[in-house]
């Protein structure tokens, strides 16, 4: 017994030494921001076109994230059944496209997350549904140039790519922001987008903007705090509220990072947190201006949009309880948005 106890405190500091050096190991990694955008493809007009033949007489568009697809073993950071519910919902509903938030993989830097994904979806692709995923941050752990480019192998058209759009038929316009560089006055990706809202086509009617990190939210001061927006989106959400009264369409922005569902209108935009894709869920102190006002916890969910006339109709469906014996789907919220 006397030397119990310096074996175990040689052990102890043996694991405390490795710890340090792993995150270590992970500070050499330079942040995802540092990677340069100059060669990226980055050209005016839709960088996809889906005709009006191919989608239907009313557009259904649905948008969430936060995922996580990894190993369906690991159910602290995610919940592998709601996952699968979520995705078999949704190749139920058929909808002309999907636009995921971020946070797809649990780690960029884990091929095997990505074919769990790949495993998880097949049933999108058996129903060749359109899907348009944008970079979170979770898409860059690790080295984050490695992890973009397994994020590239996972779809492949987005190769050399970290924002496009999309033309869905003549009335539907989707675009895709990366929220882990700039989106401030001056840098590539704003230029693009200053170009894409300017030069949109005149048969326009919605603009639907995806990101990950959200430019409004419940600004929190006990819990998440470190999920309120950032300088990076607040200049976006700035930029888009003095474009918006001059634009002919009408912009719905959705967001995620924050592991819940919030909505906001400000000054002729419509702002989603739909980040209840299957992630550890978290609370949120809501505040006057959230538009959703139901404290009903966890909020796995997906947000469809129909576009009839000239509304735009959305509907939050919430998974009631991912653990009960028979699934049950509630619809939490419906708001409309009139066409300009």
């Amino acid at each position: 017994m006397r030397h119990a106890i310096p074996v175990l405190s040689c052990s102890l500091i043996f694991s405390l030494a490795l710890h340090a050096q792993e995150e270590e190991g992970k500070r050499k990694f330079p942040p995802p921001e540092s990677l340069s955008t100059d060669s990226l493809i980055s050209q005016p007009g839709p960088s996809f076109t889906v005709s009006d033949n191919d989608i239907s007489r009313s557009p259904r568009i649905i948008v969430y994230g936060d995922q996580r697809f990894t190993d369906p073993t690991n159910t602290k950071v995610t919940s592998p059944q709601a996952r699968r519910l979520l995705v078999g919902k949704i190749a139920e509903e058929h909808p002309d496209a999907v636009l995921m938030n971020g946070d797809v993989p649990y780690s960029g830097d884990v091929v095997n997350d990505y074919q769990v994904f790949h495993d998880e979806t097949k049933i999108w692709r058996d129903e060749k549904l359109h899907i348009y995923p944008s970079l979170g941050n979770h898409e860059f752990h690790g080295d984050p140039q490695e992890a973009l480019d397994h994020w590239w192998s996972a779809f492949p058209y987005l190769r050399n790519r970290r924002w496009y759009s999309t033309q869905l038929g003549k009335s539907i316009y989707t675009i895709a922001l990366d929220s882990d560089t700039s989106l401030q006055a001056g840098s590539n990706q704003r230029k693009w987008l200053s170009n894409q809202l300017a030069n949109l086509p005149a048969s326009v009617r919605f603009v639907f903007i995806s990101l990950h990190h959200p430019p409004v939210a419940d600004f929190q001061t006990h819990i998440n705090v470190s999920h309120n927006p950032r300088p990076n989106e607040i200049e976006l959400r700035d930029y888009l509220e003095s474009v918006a009264p001059t634009m002919k369409a009408k912009i719905v922005l959705s967001a995620g990072h924050i592991h819940n569902y919030e909505r906001f209108s400000r000054n002729g935009v419509t702002y989603l947190v739909s980040g209840g894709g299957a992630a550890s869920p978290v609370r949120v102190e809501r505040k006057p201006e959230d538009l959703y006002q139901n404290d009903e916890f966890p909020n796995y969910h997906f947000v469809e949009f129909t576009l009839k006339g000239d509304t735009l109709t959305g509907k939050m469906y919430r998974l009631a309880d991912p653990e009960a014996e028979k699934v049950t789907w509630e619809v939490k919220d419906t708001f409309e948005i009139k066409a300009k």
